[in-house]
C-alpha cells in the first residue's frame, strides 16, 4: 500500500463542552481516494474541520507528509497543499463563477495555469463562467465549490458530501470528475451514499459515535454486509 500522505492518530476533539471525537485515527494513502464513513453524527465532518484547525483537536496527532500539524492555524495547514470543499457547497452566491475561482487562487496565475484541466472536468462552468453563484442550480454549484479546490496546488482534497441532494445524472458527473482528478491529488471523501463512496474509493474507514471502529480496502468492505448494515445502516 502506498505511504500514507495523512495520517490521524487518535484524536479528539471537543466543541464547545462535547467530546465529538473520542480516538479518531485514519491512514490516506497517496495517490488514492478513501472513504470516511459512518451514520449521521459519527464525527465525518468533525474529522475533516479537525485536520484543517477550524475545530482544533485536544488530543492526538495529524500527520501530513510526515509532518506534524494539529496546532496550527487553518490558513497555514490550507497552505501546506489541503484544499477543502465543504458540506452544503460554500460558494459566493453575489459572485460569478469565475470570480468564484478566481479568489481561490494561492499563487498569481493559478487559476490560468489550473483552467484547462479544472473546464476539462467541468465543462458547464466554462459555458457559465460569468453567471453569479446564485444563477447556478444545485448541481452546477457543487461543481464550481469542487473546481475551486483545485485552482491552488492541493496535493490532498478533503470532500465532504459531494452527491447530497443532486439529481442522480448530476451524481454521476460528480463521480467521474472526482474519479479524473484523484488521478493528479489525493482525496479524502466523506460521502454518505454507499454506492457512491464504494465505486470510487479504494479505501475506507468507518467512525461510530466519534471513534474509528472498521478500516481496510473498500473491495473487502462491499462484500462484508454485516458490517455494512451494523455501522452504517445500509444493506
Amino acid at each position: 500500500m502506498p505511504a500514507p500522505i495523512l495520517s490521524l492518530q487518535s484524536i479528539h476533539t471537543f466543541i464547545g463542552r462535547f467530546h465529538i471525537l473520542e480516538g479518531v485515527s485514519l491512514d490516506a494513502p497517496e495517490g488514492s481516494i478513501t472513504a470516511l464513513l459512518g451514520r449521521n453524527g459519527a464525527g465525518k465532518t468533525t474529522t475533516l474541520k479537525s485536520i484543517l484547525g477550524l475545530t482544533p483537536p485536544s488530543q492526538g496527532k495529524i500527520l501530513f507528509n510526515g509532518e506534524e500539524i494539529q496546532g496550527r492555524r487553518p490558513y497555514e495547514i490550507a497552505a501546506l497543499g489541503i484544499g477543502y470543499v465543504p458540506e452544503h457547497r460554500a460558494i459566493f452566491r453575489d459572485l460569478s463563477v469565475y470570480e468564484n475561482l478566481k479568489i481561490a487562487e494561492r499563487k498569481k496565475g493559478d487559476l490560468e495555469r489550473k483552467a484547462d484541466f479544472i473546464f476539462g472536468l467541468f465543462p458547464d462552468l466554462k459555458r457559465l463562467i460569468h453567471l453569479s453563484g446564485a444563477n447556478l442550480s444545485g448541481g452546477q454549484q457543487q461543481m464550481l465549490a469542487v473546481a475551486r479546490a483545485l485552482v491552488p496546488d492541493n496535493e490532498l482534497l478533503l470532500i465532504d458530501e459531494p452527491s447530497e441532494g443532486l439529481a442522480p445524472v448530476i451524481i454521476e458527473q460528480m463521480m467521474e470528475a472526482i474519479k479524473a482528478l484523484s488521478a493528479k491529488t489525493t482525496v479524502l471523501l466523506v460521502e454518505q451514499n454507499f454506492l457512491v463512496a464504494s465505486t470510487l474509493a479504494e479505501h475506507y474507514v468507518i467512525i461510530e459515535e466519534g471513534r474509528t471502529v472498521k478500516r481496510g480496502l473498500m473491495a473487502d468492505l462491499i462484500h462484508d454486509e454485516a458490517a455494512i448494515h451494523r455501522y452504517l445502516g445500509a444493506a
